[in-house]
């Protein structure tokens, strides 16, 4: 159970929004990891980091759909004119989500490149599980952020955490040989 004793109700709401975010990654990236192949491809790093990279463009889906909705919101508003300041609230939130969303794929790309290529091959598919995870989890995060700022846990955390999963892995890796 997550730690809620002497926390505010906005904080008890993020701490159970984070973990339910930790949780579903880890379940969700596990499930997927016992249903897709795994990659029918040479062990060469260059082989490796092709497959990576497909994984990641798959993973900017959001982040182009967020520029998409942003830039329709400014068109068809007072907001074309990104100098008026004239951005209604939802306009604002999405702009935070894309800007996170942004920081969180630059984290991806390079973190999933790494681990691709240290990675044993019969595990490889997990790269395309955590592009697939990350997919969920920014929308999830999206749609929370839109409802209430408190909401966008769940899918912050799913995505912090796997990125620093991730990381530690490959750092791991590296330093294990």
């Amino acid at each position: 159970m997550v730690y809620t004793v002497g926390m505010t109700i906005a904080q008890r709401i993020v701490a159970i929004g984070a973990a339910t975010g930790v949780i579903s990654m880890i379940l969700f990236i596990w499930g997927l990891m016992t249903v897709l192949p795994v990659p029918a491809i040479t062990a060469d790093p260059g082989s490796r980091l092709a497959y990576a990279l497909t994984a990641n463009v798959f993973a900017l889906v959001p982040f182009f759909m967020m520029l998409v909705v942003i830039g329709n919101q400014r068109l068809f508003t007072d907001a074309i004119d990104p100098t008026r300041n004239a951005e209604s609230l939802s306009m604002r939130v999405d702009g935070r989500v894309a800007d996170n969303t942004l920081q969180q794929n630059f984290v991806f790309a390079v973190a999933s490149l790494a681990l691709s290529v240290v990675v044993p091959m019969n595990y490889l598919q997990v790269v395309w599980a955590c592009a697939l995870w990350f997919v969920v989890a920014r929308t999830i995060f999206w749609i929370g952020y839109s409802a209430h700022p408190l909401y966008r846990a769940p899918g912050m955390a799913g995505t912090a955490y796997m990125n620093a999963g991730i990381i530690l892995y490959v750092l791991y890796r590296v330093v294990a040989g």
